[in-house]
C-alpha cells in the first residue's frame, strides 16, 4: 500500500455522482414528526437520558463570569435532586455532556467547573463562529487559544462559500488544518445546513468533513485507515435562519451510516438550534435510534446543541412526579 502524505489528491469521482433523493428524505422526516411518542415513566427515562446527550449552551454577547458560573452549576445539577430521589436517579451521576461557549469565555467555564468539582468537558465555538468569514490563519490560532485555555472540544465552523462553489478540496485542506490545530482535542465540524444550497451539499459537506485528515479509501492512494477528521458533525450554529431540521439530519446520518460502512470508523452527530422542547428531543433520540441504532445513543457520538432545552425537559420530568406543572419559581435557573 502506498503511503498517504500532504500532498495526496482527493478522489471524488464518486462524490460528484452523488444525488440525494429530496421527496424519499422529506418523507422520511414526516414519518418521524408524526409518530407518537411514548408516556409515563418510559419518557420520563428517555427525558432524563436526553439531559445526558445535552452541551448546555451560552453564546451570547452579553456573557458574563456569573452566568457562565450558573450554567456550568446547572450542568452538573441539571434535575432537581428531589425530582431524581422520586425516580430513583440521584445516584446515577447524571449530567450534561459538555458546557459549550465562547473562546473569551473557556477559562471561566474551566474555573467555574473546577470549583464546583466537576470534570465535564468544556467545548468553545471557534473559527469565527457562526460566519467563518475571517481569515484562515486567524481561524487557526482561535483554535489553538481555546485548547490552551482548557477547551476539550472544539465546535468549528466551515467556510460556506466552499460548498456553494464546489470546492471540495480546499473544504478538506480547511478541515485538515483545523483538525491539526485541536489537537488532543475533539473536532466537532459545524455545516451551517441552513446556508448549503441543498441537500446534496449537506452530503457532500458531510462526508468531507468526516475524511478531512483520515487515511482511507476515500483517497486515491490507499493506506491504514488512520481515523476521521471530524469526530462530529453539527448541523447549525443555531444563528442562521433554517437550523436543525429533520430532513437535513437524514442526511447526515446517512453519510455517517456510509462512511462507517467504508470505513469502520464512528463519527458523532450534533444537531443545534431550535431544539427547545422535551417532545423534540424525544424525536431526535428517536431519530438517531432508527437511523444509527443505540450504538450511537451515547454522548461520546451524539449531542444536542441547546440553551433551553433542559428547562422543559425539567419541567416534564417535574409535571411527571408531581402530577402539576411548575411555577417559574419552582425550578432553578438555568
Amino acid at each position: 500500500m502506498a503511503a498517504h502524505t500532504r500532498g495526496t489528491e482527493l478522489d471524488l469521482s464518486w462524490i460528484s455522482k452523488v444525488q440525494v433523493n429530496q421527496p424519499a428524505v422529506l418523507r422520511r422526516a414526516q414519518q418521524i414528526q408524526a409518530r407518537r411518542t411514548v408516556k409515563k415513566e418510559w419518557q420520563a427515562a428517555w427525558l432524563l437520558k436526553a439531559v445526558t446527550f445535552i452541551d448546555l449552551t451560552t453564546l451570547s454577547g452579553d456573557d458574563t463570569f456569573s452566568n457562565i458560573q450558573r450554567l456550568c452549576y446547572k450542568a452538573k445539577y441539571p434535575i432537581r435532586e428531589d425530582l431524581l430521589k422520586a425516580l430513583n436517579m440521584h445516584d446515577k451521576g447524571i449530567t450534561t455532556a459538555a458546557i459549550c461557549v465562547y473562546p473569551a469565555r473557556v477559562c471561566d467555564a474551566v474555573k467555574a467547573l473546577k470549583a464546583a468539582g466537576c470534570d465535564i468537558p468544556v467545548a468553545s465555538v471557534a473559527t469565527g463562529f457562526p460566519a467563518g468569514q475571517t481569515h484562515l490563519k486567524t481561524r487557526l490560532e482561535e483554535i489553538r487559544l481555546a485548547v490552551e485555555d482548557g477547551a476539550s472540544e472544539i465546535d468549528v465552523v466551515i467556510d460556506r462559500s466552499l460548498v456553494l462553489t464546489g470546492q471540495w478540496e480546499a473544504l478538506y485542506d480547511e478541515i485538515r488544518q483545523f483538525r491539526k490545530a485541536c489537537g488532543e482535542a475533539h473536532l466537532k465540524t459545524i455545516l451551517a445546513t441552513g446556508e448549503l444550497g441543498s441537500l446534496t451539499n449537506v452530503y457532500k459537506a458531510s462526508m468531507i468533513a468526516m475524511m478531512a485528515e483520515n487515511i482511507s479509501p476515500f483517497l486515491t492512494w490507499v493506506a491504514v485507515i488512520s481515523g476521521p477528521g471530524s469526530d462530529f458533525i453539527k448541523t447549525s450554529t443555531g444563528k442562521e435562519t433554517v437550523n436543525a431540521t429533520f430532513p437535513v439530519a437524514i442526511v447526515m446520518l446517512r453519510a455517517i451510516r456510509d462512511f462507517f460502512w467504508k470505513t469502520g470508523n464512528k463519527v458523532g452527530f450534533k444537531p443545534a438550534g431550535g431544539i427547545r422542547t422535551a417532545k423534540d428531543s424525544l424525536a431526535w433520540l428517536s431519530l438517531i435510534k432508527e437511523e444509527l441504532g443505540d450504538e450511537w445513543l451515547k454522548p461520546e457520538l451524539f449531542r444536542i446543541g441547546a440553551s433551553s432545552l433542559l428547562t422543559d425537559i425539567e419541567r416534564q420530568i417535574y409535571h411527571h412526579v408531581t402530577g402539576r406543572y411548575a411555577a417559574y419559581h419552582d425550578l432553578p435557573m438555568s
